[in-house]
């Protein structure tokens, strides 16, 4: 058994070897500091020499180029509050040449970049110090490009004395000093909301259980548990193991694809994956086909061929392979069930780290794999599950409503994001409503479909499983008057799609808090406003597709004592995901909070551009609440500071 499991180590190694040799190609640029004096004064200015190491056929952008050209250019920043950038930022002569990718001429280096830069510390600092930079740079080849990243550059130098006349151009004492003054640190409780991720894991392991019970999933339980019980010859040890390795080998399977996507696509590409217009075009029109296909009127599976190598394949090998290929042939068989659980959890890593597909896939295998692991290490248990039948068709036919309902989403991110307003929210709603009261009929047996035969009664069971059909389909309906859905708004499309600077505001117990709240969609003009009236800016970076965005803004934001603080700020929402902007905005959102993730809320002292509070992802009101308190609090205090 043990070498079974040394082997199984191996094979799964293996496997991923090319997912770390990928994920080491995502980084081709090396940063070294090679050159900086040992010692100078405190606020003298001074030259570090970086050197860029650039591996392969990439190539590194000019701090030259425009920032509006296309690529992130190559720029350095202090990262510390004791030090300066003193100047520009000179480099070795780059190649100026066009750039495929962004259908205009840039400059780049390739192979090797030298950097000079200048710097000072504070004069009133000495002895030991770090030089500490920041540098932020993106990199492409001629095909492709990864999304920016930023890298910290260190050294040590000695401060000895005072310049004669010192640099005096660092930022603010209250800027500089926040972090004492007020203890303005952004800790991970105020940085991200308790439930993001963890409701996301939730979701996948909800999808993984709901798999299980698809037609084409539930039946293979048994035929599992037998095939291992042939396979150990009543051994249970050898069961054991063998139960152990074919849910190993499914959580790699699913793992593996979430794994890709993660490294293919990096920190800014996830989010790019799950918004792409074309992407949710494509899952949208899967999803009708599924949903059509689980409604009768035609079968999709995988090539026959296939099918009939992977499971000849695990007749034969027996042992550790013939399992692996076992999980594989599983994995295959109930591709055309599953497909549409792994679509959803891919497509719902919008607003999400680089790890949402890994730990979406991990949840969602873990759960799918469980079952056929616990059944087939305690067989005597198998009796216990209810025999396909009427009620798995049952399922069948709910589950093909519920998927074509959820079409209605992707395709509707696509044409918000295209801007084409052929699916409304109306539109929306009726098709809703019309799937959901259909599924109802069925349950209770109004009519058949084809291979169905209706039942000669309707029993209890699906009396009660219908009426949550039938309720959800009446709740609808004020909604296709202009009603608000509450938490449902976000899964429709949006009211009107183009307008970012209206918010339909709905108070507790259904007063109106607010007619329509002024919502910015310009910076700059904002931070000008902000300042003349003395007061911070709220950002709301923000998504078409996103849909814990809409379920803030329908939810949370419409509330009475959250309306009260947002008046006390100057309000700005910035769509990443599509738009004449979204490049543009979704840098700002990277260079100013660290983070791509939607949505991502920052409160920022309009005075210096410093973010003075930030929140990211779905928040219960309560929190949000205190997350505003505490942003207008900590700009309320510098605001004191500058008045002394």
């Amino acid at each position: 058994m043990i070498k079974k499991l040394v082997l199984l180590t191996g094979v799964t190694l293996f496997a991923l070897t090319p997912f770390f040799v990928f994920g080491q190609l995502l980084d081709p640029v090396d940063y070294t500091l090679v050159e900086a004096p040992d010692t100078v004064k405190a606020g003298e200015v001074f030259t570090v020499v970086v050197e860029a190491d650039i591996e392969g056929d990439w190539h590194l952008y000019s701090v030259l180029n425009p920032p509006d050209a296309g690529p992130y250019p190559t720029t350095f920043s202090s990262g510390s509050t004791e030090m300066a950038i003193a100047g520009d930022v000179e480099e070795n002569e780059a190649v100026i040449a066009y750039d495929p990718n962004f259908d205009t001429e840039l400059g780049w280096h390739s192979n090797r970049a030298v950097f000079r830069i200048p710097v000072a510390f504070r004069p009133e600092l000495e002895g030991d110090q770090t030089i500490r930079l920041e540098v932020l740079y993106q990199v492409c080849d001629d095909r492709s490009c990864l999304p920016p990243k930023t890298k910290v550059i260190e050294g040590q130098i000695l401060l000895a004395g005072i310049a004669d006349q010192p640099f005096d151009d660092f930022p603010d004492v209250t800027e500089a000093e926040i972090s004492e003054t007020g203890s303005f640190e952004l800790t991970s409780d105020s940085r991200v909301a308790s439930d993001g991720v963890w409701g996301f894991l939730w979701l996948a392991i909800t999808a993984g259980f709901a798999a299980l019970l698809t037609p084409c999933v539930f039946p293979l339980i048994p035929l599992v548990v037998s095939y291992f019980s042939n396979q150990s010859a009543g051994d249970k040890r050898t069961s054991w193991g063998q139960a152990i390795i074919f849910g190993i080998s499914i959580v790699l399977i699913f793992t593996a694809i979430g794994a890709l996507l993660a490294l293919i696509l990096g920190v800014a590409g996830v989010s790019q994956f799950a918004s792409n217009p074309w992407v949710n075009l494509l899952i949208g029109v899967l999803f009708v086909v599924f949903g059509i296909s689980l409604l009768g009127a035609f079968e999709l599976r995988l090539p026959y061929q296939l099918t009939n190598w992977l499971n000849k394949k695990s007749h034969e090998g027996g042992g550790i392979v013939g399992t692996l290929f076992m999980g594989f042939t599983i994995s295959a068989v109930s591709f055309s069930c599953t497909a549409p659980f792994v679509g959803a959890i891919l497509a719902a890593t919008t607003g999400g780290e680089w790890f949402y597909p890994i730990i979406g896939m991990l949840g969602f295998s873990t759960a799918f794999a469980s079952p056929f692991v616990l059944f087939a290490m305690f067989p005597g248990y198998l009796e216990s599950l209810p025999k396909s039948g009427a009620w798995m068709n049952l399922v069948k036919v709910v589950l093909g409503f519920i998927i074509l309902a959820a079409a209605v989403k992707f395709l509707s991110n696509a044409d918000i994001i295209w801007q084409w307003g052929i699916i409304t929210r109306p539109l929306g709603i009726a098709v809703w409503i019309t799937l959901f009261f259909l599924t109802g009929l069925y349950i209770i047996g109004s009519y058949a479909l084809h291979g169905d035969k209706k039942p000669e009664y309707i029993s209890t069971g699906r009396l009660f499983l219908a009426i949550p059909f039938f309720l959800f389909s009446f709740y609808l309906l004020p909604g296709l008057m202009g009603a608000s859905l509450g938490i449902w708004d976000a899964w429709l499309p949006a009211r009107q799609a183009t307008d970012v600077s209206v918010v339909n505001a709905i108070g507790r117990g259904g007063g109106v808090a607010a007619a329509e709240e002024a919502w910015s969609d310009d910076y700059e003009r904002s931070a000008e406003r902000a300042i003349a009236e003395g007061r911070p800016m709220f950002i709301d970076f923000t998504g078409y597709t996103c849909t814990n965005c809409r379920a803030m803004e329908s939810t949370v934001f419409p509330l009475s004592n959250i309306v009260e603080r947002f008046d006390r700020m100057e309000k700005v929402k910035l769509y990443t995901d599509g738009g004449r902007r979204a490049n543009e905005n979704q840098r700002f959102q990277f260079e100013l909070t660290g983070t791509l993730a939607l949505p991502t809320y920052a409160i920022v002292d309009p005075y210096t551009g410093t973010v003075l509070d930030q929140l990211i992802g779905f928040t219960r009101a309560a929190e949000f609440e205190k997350f505003l308190d505490r942003g207008i609090d900590r700009f309320q205090r510098v605001q004191m500071q500058r008045d002394l």
